[in-house]
């Protein structure tokens, strides 16, 4: 099996800002003309009600909302890939709500960010994502994983890359300078494809959709034993395997 390029299974714009705003730490919030940067905290529903929690210098912002107040606000988030590539930006998800002081047991240091509806937006392409299909994507178990499970591989486990590159076809890899591993999701793996101009995602999908974290790595032996079985090769490859291809793991 090799892969062409085209448009395997992958996630859906709501899948996508679902994970982001499960792994993201921080964000932009702009609030009566305000700007600043916080923090989100961890906890159910946060896909619905976004719970802020400003650094001391900012509490004034979100502590401007009294009871049973609304003040319109906007949260902007940037998808950035873990590992140094070209355009590193992989989205943008612009989220526009009201901050309320309600449920203060789950934010009794700021208040709550009811959701209205989010902008997902990338290099090729910008999704509206309305309440109802951002409750119904099913959350992706890699999202919080994702930058340490990326950095792991590239650090500990680099000749799985050539491997993998086995099950691209080899008009992708022509004129390659270097190939990064962009992004790790549920549905499978991208790598990003470097050329002297420009560059190309290929995605590399899992046999099976994860539905649990410790699911990637049957998954990724899967891929691999796949990769071994394909007889072309590319300038990257050693033909030499890893003395530890079976140890990665997702680490916590």
């Amino acid at each position: 099996m090799r892969i062409s390029g085209g448009a395997e299974q992958q996630p859906t714009s709501a899948e996508r800002v679902r994970a982001i705003l499960a792994s993201a730490h921080s964000m932009t919030m702009v609030a009566d003309g305000r700007s600043t940067e916080v923090s989100r905290g961890n906890g159910p529903g946060a896909t619905q009600h976004v719970h802020l929690h400003p650094s001391p210098a900012d509490a004034g912002l979100t502590g401007a909302a009294g009871a049973g107040e609304r003040v319109l606000a906007t949260l902007k988030f940037t998808d950035v890939a873990p590992l140094p590539v070209r355009d590193r930006v992989r989205a943008r998800v612009t989220v526009m709500g009201w901050l309320t002081s309600r449920d203060k047991a789950a934010s009794p240091a700021g208040d709550c960010m009811e959701f209205a509806t989010a902008v997902f937006e990338t290099a090729t392409c910008k999704a509206g994502i309305g309440l109802h299909d951002l409750m119904a994507a099913p959350p992706d178990p890699l999202a919080t994983y994702e930058a340490d499970i990326l950095t792991h591989l590239v650090e500990e486990h680099p000749h799985y890359i050539p491997l993998l590159l086995r099950l691209v076809e080899p008009r992708f890899l022509q004129l390659m300078e270097r190939v990064v591993p962009l992004a790790i999701d549920r549905y499978g793996i991208t790598l990003r494809v470097e050329y002297p101009l420009g560059h190309h995602d290929v995605r590399l999908p899992f046999h099976k959709a994860l539905t649990d974290a410790d699911q990637f790595g049957i998954q990724l032996q899967a891929l691999l034993t796949t990769a071994r079985r394909c007889s072309h090769g590319s300038r990257l490859l050693s033909g030499e395997r890893g003395p530890d291809e079976n140890a990665i793991s997702r680490r916590s």
